[in-house]
């Protein structure tokens, strides 16, 4: 089956056709849901320097393209994704043999007291707000590959002022 790169991705872009460098070892595939490209290409750039290999979408039928070619190790999905929203995703991916196990998490600006426990009643394993911290995405991200068990990322300092 062919998969297009979602609109706006830049064209030096691994897709799931694309081998990962042979010089670098990819620690894990991980699908980016996520329809905003600006956060798409910090997620994915931030992941990329980490080793992993990144796959792209940017609605719900782009994700469920990209699981029809991949078995990712991770999930990272919008919770206002286009398309059926991120429900539509999980309930997809759910339904795949062997995908019951993949860890899928919610990035979201929605910070509202409820949401976290909503998101997680809904089918998210964890919970990363945006804008996301650069300084502790990646160790966030780790904790999900090794452990896949719910958590979401530290508390952010509050600024006393």
């Amino acid at each position: 089956m062919e998969w297009a790169r979602p609109a706006g991705a830049r064209p030096d872009r691994m897709t799931p056709q694309d081998p990962p460098d042979a010089a670098s070892p990819v620690r894990a595939r991980i699908l980016v849901v996520e329809d905003n490209s600006l956060n798409r290409l910090l997620v994915h750039d931030l992941l990329e320097l980490r080793g992993h290999h990144v796959i792209e979408a940017a609605t719900v039928e782009e994700a469920r393209r990209a699981l029809d070619v991949e078995r990712p190790d991770l999930l990272l999905l919008d919770v206002q994704i286009p398309g059926g929203g991120a429900e539509a995703v999980i309930r997809d991916a759910r339904l795949r043999p062997g995908f019951d196990a993949i860890p899928i998490v919610a990035v979201t600006s929605l910070a509202m007291p409820g949401d976290r426990e909503r998101l997680l009643g809904s089918g998210f394993q964890g919970y990363l707000s945006k804008p996301i911290d650069t300084r502790t995405f990646g160790a966030v991200i780790e904790s999900f590959l090794n452990r896949g068990t719910e958590m979401e990322e530290p508390k952010r300092a509050s600024r006393a002022g």
